[in-house]
């Protein structure tokens, strides 16, 4: 349930709280506190039991019986049982809404407070608190980031939606062909060891910040980040590729980051909750764990992939034949973007034995 402060061992009260962060709860929440869990599930006509499950698949905590909910809440109950009601939503599918948001929300606003509002309450001027300016900054600041984060998720959805609705049939919703992506900082845990730990978040701001770039530049989709890991996908097996090389490239021209090591396969995958899941998923890590440094492994799938796409050759002999028949006839030589070098075959733990190919760039 939301947070609110501590309350007593009979949770009959509320303990001591900083005036200025309750200020900062109502200027947030836009509401005075009202209601007990109780009272808000009856107000928004659900069950306790329905009202809970919300409320923890949103992240928050369980409150007893405090006075600390308000007419938000109570609106916010009313629509998710309302969506339910209307048949809309499955109960289930409703909890999934309520998790997937409460998740995503929770560590926009984490990020936020760690790394952009505490930047910017520094006070400006000797003998000034950082309380005296944090209530008004975030007056000022609370409608411009509410409207700018709704243009977010709406441009989102649009493009969520698109793909959706271009899907060849109802199973390719949910388990589609993707390509799929990591890329993976080596010997990162030798550097947590070597490194001041504001080195290491600046490095690992650096790397997500430049990946999630590159990713979005070039037509794929950043599924997660994991410090110093990132997940991508792109429906087309050519910007995976594309996307990889760059990052190979782009990280091997700065000289603060260390190497990299890029796996990607394709094949079907399984999407839920903005994640990706299923083999497919499973052998793009694996890749990754055994590609050589700054350099990128692709399976069999995407290698046929690209060379079905006329992006890569079936082989360089075939590229040189295709040359001299062209020069031959006067005409122009196929131009492809990468290039495939099949690798030993090797057993991966769980998978069997695969053939990775070593993928670049051609000329």
């Amino acid at each position: 349930m939301p947070e609110v402060p501590d309350v007593d061992d009979r949770g009959e009260g509320e303990a001591e709280k900083d005036p200025l962060a309750l200020r900062l709860e109502q200027l947030i929440l836009g509401a005075d506190r009202r209601y007990t869990p109780f009272q808000a599930a009856r107000s928004a006509g659900v069950s306790m039991e329905l009202a809970s499950r919300f409320w923890r698949a949103m992240g928050f905590p369980d409150i007893g019986q405090a006075k600390a909910l308000t007419e938000a809440d109570v609106l916010a109950l009313r629509r998710l049982a309302g969506l339910v009601e209307a048949g809309l939503l499955s109960e289930a599918m409703a909890v999934q809404v309520a998790r997937s948001t409460g998740q995503t929300t929770a560590r926009l606003a984490e990020w936020q407070i760690d790394s952009f509002l505490e930047g910017l309450t520094e006070p400006p001027e000797p003998g000034m608190t950082r309380t005296e300016v944090t209530y008004p900054l975030i007056e000022l600041l609370l409608p411009e980031l509410e409207e700018f984060l709704v243009y977010v998720w709406r441009r989102q959805l649009a493009a969520a939606t698109g793909r959706v609705v271009q899907a060849a049939d109802d199973e390719e919703m949910v388990d589609r062909r993707l390509a799929v992506g990591f890329a993976d900082l080596v010997g990162f845990t030798r550097l947590t060891r070597r490194m001041e730990e504001e080195e290491l978040g600046e490095l690992v701001e650096a790397f997500e910040t430049t990946a999630a770039d590159l990713v979005a530049a070039h037509g794929g989709r950043l599924i997660k980040t994991l410090g110093d890991e990132v997940l991508y996908a792109a429906d087309d097996a050519g910007v995976a590729a594309e996307i990889a090389l760059r990052l190979i490239e782009t990280m091997a021209n700065d000289e603060t980051m260390p190497e990299l090591r890029v796996g990607i396969a394709f094949g079907t995958v399984t999407t839920r909750m903005g994640d990706v899941f299923g083999t497919t998923v499973n052998l793009a890590s694996r890749l990754t764990s055994i590609a050589p440094r700054d350099a990128v492994l692709v399976d069999g799938a995407l290698a046929e992939e690209l060379t079905r796409t006329g992006e890569a050759p079936a082989s360089e002999a075939d590229a040189a034949e295709e040359a001299a028949k062209a020069e031959k006839e006067g005409e122009e030589p196929p131009s492809y973007r990468f290039a495939l070098q099949p690798m030993w075959q090797r057993p991966v733990r769980g998978l069997g034995v695969v053939e990775p190919w070593l993928l670049a760039r051609r000329g």
